[in-house]
């Protein structure tokens, strides 16, 4: 105990493990903020708005984390990775946020345009236009809040505390606004309005603040900065061939309520997966600088998943029960087999993006992505077809069991 007891009391003086610690802390608040407040109207809107409404607004959701891993490019982890190895160097560092800022700009255009013209042509899309374009709207409030940027100057402290504020806001306005079944579209409606409004306002922080300059937009570094995270956006991109694509085939096939009874036991598993996403992302930084603590990353990281795995699998009946309705009572399944997928998940991250693109692997991850994702996009067609939203379940599942085989294999090899 008392060389526990000494070690504890060495780390707690570390100023790096004091700076990992802290931006844990604010990261996790930011990331089970995005969820605790869904949770929190998720027994109200499961009542008004019922399956139904539950499963337009996932479908509708499925299709933005599309466009939104198009705008994100691969940028969260390459240009993270980058400022925070030169944040000394204040013109760098404004260059970098210029030029991803104006890529993700322009990768939006390209995605609206897109999804116009799918609207135009697939009547499931056209059927649901007007939630599929109120949701649109949070990609760009998405991309004025560059969260990756505060990540990688490790200053979370107060964007969190903006951010968590108006989430507050606009979960408020559900309670207040949204009183009929077919005010549903309020409910995206006013998640948009936080991002953009909490964007605004980091933009303020970040060039009237701290002094980061916002450079023209010029062509050619735009490209080149494009092309630099093409591979991490290959990797990004593939998971929602059995991620997304099961949620958006479910809606195809199974209808709205269906969708609606994956996406209520999704949203418990997704509330644990960003206290692990929070994990991956303060440990990030830190580990682009010391990679040799990449074992006490490991033990915390996969410790926490199948303390979540256990806690859900346990206590679905309950979470069904008081935090959604009679309706959704289908959900206890979805629920404990995605709880699974959560330690696939951690073991994943620990050896794809938290050690494997830190080791400049980028190509050898994008091709492990890239064959488990389409392995995952062939299971799901028989799968959704055959067993509806528990096959939308085991898909992810499976999908990232090969996922997390893949990352460790080609992760031990390196080591």
């Amino acid at each position: 105990m008392g060389k526990l007891a000494q070690r504890i009391s060495t780390i707690a003086k570390n100023k790096e493990a004091k700076t990992v610690a802290g931006n844990f802390m604010w990261l996790s608040l930011l990331q089970v903020a995005g969820y605790a407040f869904p949770l929190i109207t998720m027994p109200y809107l499961a009542k008004v708005i019922g399956v139904e409404g539950f499963g337009k607004i996932a479908f509708a959701a499925a299709i933005m984390i599309w466009i939104q891993t198009i705008t994100d490019w691969g940028f969260n982890l390459i240009a993270t990775r980058d400022v925070a190895r030169n944040r000394d160097n204040h013109q760098k560092v404004s260059e970098i946020f210029s030029n991803v800022l104006w890529a993700r700009c322009l990768l939006m255009v390209v995605s609206f345009i897109i999804l116009l013209l799918l609207i135009a042509v697939i009547p499931k899309f056209r059927e649901d236009w007007a939630v599929i374009l109120v949701t649109f709207l949070m990609i760009p409030g998405h991309i004025l809040f560059p969260e990756w940027f505060f990540q990688a100057i490790e200053r979370m402290k107060y964007i969190t505390i903006l951010n968590v504020l108006m989430k507050l806001i606009f979960t408020i306005a559900v309670f207040i606004f949204i009183k009929r079944p077919e005010d549903y579209i309020l409910q995206p409606l006013f998640t948009s309005l936080g991002f953009t409004t909490s964007g605004l306002i980091a933009l303020y922080y970040i060039i009237g603040k701290w002094g980061i300059k916002l450079y023209k937009p010029q062509w050619r570094a735009i490209m080149q900065t494009i092309k630099g995270s093409t591979d991490v956006f290959i990797n990004n991109l593939m998971p929602n061939l059995y991620n997304s694509f099961s949620t958006m085939l479910l809606g195809l096939w199974g209808g709205g309520s269906a969708v609606g009874i994956l996406d209520g036991g999704n949203r418990f598993v997704n509330f644990g997966n960003q206290l692990q996403t929070s994990i991956n992302r303060a440990f990030y930084p830190f580990l682009s600088r010391k990679i040799e603590k990449h074992k006490t990353y490991i033990i915390i990281n996969i410790g926490t998943s199948i303390l979540m795995c256990l806690f859900l699998f346990f206590t679905a009946p309950l979470l069904v029960k008081y935090l959604l309705s009679a309706e959704f009572v289908d959900s206890i399944p979805v629920i404990r087999i995605r709880a699974i997928s959560m330690i696939f998940y951690a073991i994943a991250s620990a050896y794809g993006a938290n050690y494997l693109i830190i080791k400049h692997k980028e190509a050898l991850l994008r091709k492990i992505t890239m064959c488990c994702s389409l392995a995952g996009f062939a299971i799901a067609w028989p799968l959704v077809y055959y067993f509806s939203y528990i096959g939308a379940s085991l898909t992810v599942t499976i999908s990232l069991a090969l996922l997390a085989c893949g990352s460790y294999i080609a992760a031990r090899r390196i080591q």
